[in-house]
């Protein structure tokens, strides 16, 4: 389920959503998903609390020096290398990844 954004945005999202369902992706298969546009005014709590994570994360990923108390948090929930005595650090590329992946950065 994802919000609408506008009818050009919305497009866009949906012919990449189907490339990827129709075995553009990194397995090569095709996936049993649909995708669903939720209207704004709708308040649905899983909507929200995505909007609540993926601000911090962004910004953590595009401003990493700019302080983020809210990604502070979120950090320690991310799955990490050597299990939840290592919460907090060594996320990158095992619970938190990102596509593409920066220039900086090479794909685990």
């Amino acid at each position: 389920m994802v919000e609408c954004r506008g009818n050009k945005e919305d497009d866009e999202l949906e012919l990449e959503f189907r490339r990827i369902c129709d075995g553009n992706n990194r397995l090569n298969k095709t996936l049993p998903f649909e995708i669903i546009f939720s209207d704004k005014k709708v308040m649905s709590s899983g909507l929200q609390l995505a909007d609540l994570v993926a601000r911090p994360i962004g910004l953590n990923t595009l401003k990493p020096q700019q302080p983020n108390k809210a990604f502070e948090i979120l950090k320690e929930k991310f799955f990490c290398d050597g299990g939840r005595t290592n919460l907090g650090q060594d996320y990158k590329g095992v619970g938190m990844k990102i596509y593409p992946p920066p220039k900086s950065e090479k794909p685990r």
